[in-house]
């Protein structure tokens, strides 16, 4: 995945007083003009994002809410204990700290976090999704996640009339009438409406960040030294910037995993015949909830040129999805096969950097962790009914 292809650690930090002490403190001064630009070039945040074309309740408040009382609901799986929250735990940055996921059985990749997610073109590891909506409806029906069906989810309405009743505030239709696939879609559409508000706040960065973009020398003087020597190589000789770009640290983009040995660039290894991008290329493709089908609801279908476009081919083998860094550091295992629990390790699978490097890349890595840290914000407030 890129230059530094990785999330970020928990479970390895630098001992108080531990910095080399032939390596000064570095100032904003210090910044040559193509740094400064650089760094300027990864904000601001937060970035404003406009509700999705393609689904026609993003951002409505009452689908927000129907979206999220089916978040935490574990009746549209047969167990009956398999719910989107089972894996994307609120008190663990909406991920599970887990190395690979695991629902009804094992999957051959790492949990991701829900955070920021609007923010993509493609979802999951592999984009085996190009919308939101179609990433939310996909673990339903998944016989790995929930092995759920458009029945067994049009029963949950069925058990609970209130949440029908939020339903058809939404929808504007019942979900008992019509196709059941209807119903799985906008299910899928209303859990999307709820993930597109799990948003990272600001972080240490982003103040020294604004405060370099103003000049305000004062301000980005608070800016440890340490993270600014780390940022300085994230921006420079580690390569890190080439795919961790913008104010999401992402370029969305799909890159060749690590090697087993630690080697970049490479063909990762095929976990469980993971075949990373091709795979879900190939799936995306033949769905029938992807951006070329039915359930879009952008008229103008701009927002399926992507997809219109994806052929798969031999050379997406092997390749995932380049992750944001934004909270990375509460967000262990890292990489697309969660095979790094510690972010030194992670760091030293580029092989471009020395321990001290490291060492400095991590403490920048850390100051983008917003104020909430692992523990997201849960509202409980509105469960009960929609507003």
């Amino acid at each position: 995945m890129g230059g530094f292809a990785i999330s970020l650690l928990v479970g390895w930090c630098v001992p108080a007083g531990a910095e080399p002490a032939h390596r000064a403190a570095t100032g904003i001064d210090d910044l040559a003009p193509a740094e400064t630009r650089a760094v300027l070039a990864l904000g601001p945040w937060p970035v404003p994002v406009p509700p999705d074309p393609g689904n026609r309740v993003s951002g409505h408040p009452q689908a927000i809410e129907l979206g999220r009382q089916l978040f935490r609901d574990p009746r549209m799986s047969p167990v009956a204990y398999i719910a989107c929250v089972t894996c994307h735990q609120p008190d663990r940055a909406f991920t599970d700290i887990k190395a690979r996921a695991h629902g009804l059985a094992d999957l051959p990749r790492n949990t991701p976090t829900l955070a920021n997610l609007r923010l993509q073109r493609w979802y999951g590891w592999g984009g085996g999704s190009d919308s939101l909506w179609m990433a939310s409806i996909k673990p339903i029906l998944d016989a790995r996640e929930f092995d759920g069906n458009a029945q067994l989810v049009r029963r949950l309405f069925v058990r609970e009339p209130a949440l029908a009743a939020c339903y058809r505030q939404v929808f504007g239709v019942s979900p008992l009438r019509g196709d059941a696939q209807r119903t799985v879609l906008d299910v899928g559409k209303a859990l999307a409406a709820f993930v597109e508000t799990l948003t990272t706040g600001r972080t240490p960065f982003d103040e020294f960040r604004d405060a370099l973009a103003r000049g305000d020398a004062s301000a980005a003087a608070a800016y440890p030294p340490r993270a600014l020597r780390g940022l300085k190589l994230f921006v420079g000789s580690a390569g890190c910037v080439a795919c961790h770009v913008g104010a999401n640290f992402s370029d969305g983009e799909f890159h060749p995993g690590v090697a087993m040995g630690g080697a970049m660039g490479g063909v990762a290894r095929e976990a469980a015949g993971d075949r990373g991008r091709l795979d879900d290329a190939h799936a995306l493709r033949a769905s029938g909830f992807n951006l070329l089908g039915a359930g879009n609801d952008d008229a103008s279908r701009r927002n399926a040129a992507a997809t219109r476009r994806l052929v798969p081919h031999e050379g997406l083998r092997g390749r995932y999805r380049t992750p944001s860094l934004r909270n990375a550091a509460v967000t262990a295992p890292y990489f697309h096969d969660g095979r790094s629990d510690r972010l030194l390790d992670a760091v030293q699978h580029t092989q471009r950097v020395t321990l001290d490097e490291a060492a400095d890349l991590a403490a920048f890595v850390a100051t983008l962790t917003d104020a909430h840290g692992a523990r997201r914000p849960w509202d409980s407030s509105g469960l009960q009914r929609c507003p």
